[in-house]
């Protein structure tokens, strides 16, 4: 049965992780560890103007399933706003935790990770990357709009 979690897709992208490393100057940087199987994400952005990621890096150690998540990530994350990241978050919680259908649009190939619903245990192996790709966003986010509060404070 566990055997059909790792599917030949699921080990694909596993073994394929688009953007591995780290940004050289990020303007995000967030870290999200699995705490009861160790697995780890650091996730570096960088975001144009309009808020969309325009540069994004992954340093992921996970198993094979935290893995296959983060290569879905990697796969559909430039151009992407907070908002479509939270939206993914969340229907990723629900496909997981509720019988949710799963992430559409940009990402809907987590829903490859479907089964995993039936392994408690697993969950937050899958959650890593896009948690922490979330809250780089969130403080790269965050840092433009303090520097643009500051820079307006110095204008007036």
């Amino acid at each position: 049965m566990i055997d059909d979690l790792y599917s030949a897709r699921i080990l694909s992208l596993a073994a394929n992780l688009p953007h591995s490393g780290r940004l050289a100057a990020p303007q995000g940087t967030a870290e999200r560890v699995a705490k009861l199987c160790g697995s780890k994400a650091i996730v570096d952005v960088a975001l144009d103007d309009a808020g969309r990621i325009s540069d994004f890096a992954q340093a992921v150690k996970a198993c094979a399933l935290g893995q296959a998540a983060a290569g879905v990530v990697g796969e559909s994350i430039i151009g992407a706003t907070a908002h479509e990241i939270a939206e993914a978050r969340d229907a990723m919680l629900a496909m997981l935790k509720s019988g949710g259908e799963g992430p559409a649009g940009r990402f809907e190939g987590l829903r490859v990770l479907k089964q995993v619903a039936d392994y408690p245990a697993r969950h937050a192996s899958t959650m890593v990357a896009l948690e922490a790709t979330l809250d780089a966003v969130n403080q790269a986010l965050e840092k433009h709009h303090s520097d643009t509060r500051t820079r307006l404070a110095g204008a007036a």
